[in-house]
């Protein structure tokens, strides 16, 4: 990028506006799109405009660089894929309605890639054939999509997004556990070169499978996850990954089960006032269908049942709420008065917290009836202990029992450890050394590009605009010409200048457009260095802003350039 040519705002495409857009909900989206880095083109799919594609080409080749550091290879596969390598691994009806399907003219099937695992996975299987040309990682740079349901947040979260995926293929479970570390290591110092504030946190595997898996999260108001941070040990983890121990307790000295008469307490809230018990004390259960089969789910009553740990345990079937029709359908079923005792033709699951020997008041199966005393497997079985309550700040860390905090993070990072899920459905052999079959492990490893960028916007903007870290800015030097034909001359010869230094200069020579104006752009574009030839131009005096923290200093011209070419 070095002697680059001087980008010149008079002719730059890119038009910056006063006012958020009505449909920006986050900061990242009111502010790519007034300062010109981006515009919208349809729900969830977003045009990069010069200076977002400058910006998002650096964030590009950070990560290449370091994907190159670890001996990774790049290649470049086809957005465009054929059904059956997605139907060989489950994942054509495991994705559902995310998955962009479509048909050519002669009603083939093939699918917009949201990741490519099974494409590379057949790549290899083509290519390599022993055990000498294994262990290797592949990555590639490409276009993703995804039908999201509500695509919004601007480029955090769209249908079609850039993303680094590469993927380690081992013949030995102990190269994947390497190869896995390499690119936790690589990740961490892209991560840190985009200046990205981020942190490592335990995982759920989702549709992609495997064992261990870790996410890359950068704190942020606008993230969609929740994270759970221990403040006193070392714990951390996407809340829909945290677990806890089955902990039984003794039941014996609880008495029998007693129905008692609770009329008009339909809820946790009106059952809980009513006996003047906390709502702790009680037992929520929840009814949803599983391919349509009812399941219950049974959580403490002052927790939240969360849908999806719930959908994630149950995948790839379809979960959905009950509804009044199946309550009409089953009358042993009775609506808020719901208990486990004694339910016929419903799988029940619970959370740890309800636990054996835990005793409960839950419903009684009858209209304004409730049971006290109800004691997890004495009077009810628990079919299967899941996760399933939405973590609460304060919940005991699962690794030494202090409180957890909780944070909004957006996703930059997923590491998987795949091992042979995919290599199994495709067949993926290469003869070993002992010239006899061997299965070869995988991981997976994504980055998304294009979210970094909105996640540093997110995490630099300031009060008057965005604030780029130097690696990743469109520019090195935002030259602003003050107004008058000496000064529009001054700022042209300084950006030549600045440019034969090595410098990336994007110069504001823009005519009939007020010092005001340009200067309320120049920071709302941000770049890190901002240099002014304004009332002092005819001595050779400029002023040097620094984006960040504001400080200002007069130089001659000479010893601007010399402090900014150091």
């Amino acid at each position: 990028m070095a002697n680059a040519p001087v980008q010149r705002m008079s002719q730059l495409m890119a038009k910056t506006l006063r006012d958020d857009p009505a449909d920006a909900e986050v900061l990242s989206h009111k502010l790519l799109v007034r300062a010109g880095y981006v515009r919208r083109t349809a729900a969830g799919i977003w045009s990069w405009l010069p200076l977002g594609k400058k910006v998002l080409s650096n964030v590009e080749r950070i990560v290449r660089e370091e994907m190159d550091a670890i001996g990774a290879q790049e290649v470049l596969l086809p957005a465009l894929l054929p059904r059956e390598p997605y139907e060989a691994t489950g994942r054509w009806d495991e994705y559902g309605a995310e998955l962009f399907r479509l048909n050519d003219r002669k009603g083939g099937d093939y699918l917009l890639g949201p990741t490519h695992e099974e494409i590379f996975t057949l790549l290899v299987k083509d290519q390599c054939s022993s055990y000498k040309d294994l262990p290797v990682i592949l990555y590639q740079i490409q276009t993703k999509f995804r039908d999201e349901a509500r695509p919004r947040a601007g480029i955090l979260r769209g249908r079609e997004f850039q993303m680094k995926d590469s993927y380690s293929f081992d013949t030995e479970d102990e190269g994947l556990v390497q190869s896995y570390a390499l690119h936790r290591e690589a990740y961490k110092r892209i991560f840190e070169r985009l200046g990205l504030d981020y942190r490592i946190v335990a995982a759920t595997a989702g549709a992609m499978g495997g064992s261990k898996s870790e996410e890359f999260l950068a704190p942020a108001e606008a993230g969609e996850d929740t994270f759970a941070d221990c403040p006193n040990c070392d714990f951390a983890a996407n809340t829909e990954a945290i677990s806890y121990e089955l902990q039984p307790v003794d039941g014996s000295a609880v008495a029998a089960a007693e129905e008692i008469p609770t009329p008009d307490t339909p809820t946790i809230e009106t059952l809980a006032a009513s006996l003047g018990v906390p709502a702790s004390a009680t037992l929520k259960n929840l009814l949803v269908k599983v391919d349509g089969e009812i399941v219950a789910v049974g959580v403490p009553g002052d927790r939240e049942v969360d849908m999806g740990k719930v959908e994630e345990h149950f995948a790839p079937a379809v979960v959905e709420m009950v509804t009044e029709a199946d309550f009409a359908e089953r009358a042993d079923l009775v609506r808020g008065y719901v208990g486990p005792q004694g339910l016929e033709k419903v799988t029940y699951i619970a959370d740890p917290r309800v636990a054996p020997g835990t005793a409960w008041i839950t419903g009684a199966n009858k209209e304004g009836m409730h049971a006290k005393n109800v004691v997890a497997g004495r009077d009810f079985e628990v079919s299967e202990y899941v996760d399933v309550v939405v973590v609460q700040e304060g919940d005991p860390c699962p690794k030494c029992g202090t409180g957890l905090k909780l944070d909004r993070a957006i996703e930059i990072g997923h590491i998987f450890q795949l091992g042979r899920k995919y290599a199994d459905a495709l067949k993926l052999d290469v003869l070993g050394q002992n010239g006899k079959p061997v299965r070869v492990t995988m991981g997976s490893y994504g980055i998304g590009v294009s979210r970094a960028v909105a996640a540093l916007a997110e995490q630099s903007a300031d009060d008057k605009g965005l604030c780029w870290p130097a690696e990743v800015a469109p520019a090195d030097v935002h030259v602003v010409a003050a107004g008058k034909a000496l000064q529009t001359e001054l700022a042209l010869d300084v950006s030549e200048q600045l440019r034969a230094a090595g410098l990336r200069v994007l110069v504001d020579d823009r005519a009939g457009v007020s010092p005001g104006v340009k200067f309320t752009d120049a920071e709302l574009i941000g770049v890190p260095k901002i240099l002014v030839a304004g009332r002092r131009s005819a001595e050779g005096v400029l002023e040097l802003k620094d984006r960040r923290t504001g400080e200002r200093e007069e130089l001659p011209v000479a010893e601007a350039i010399a402090r900014l070419t150091a």
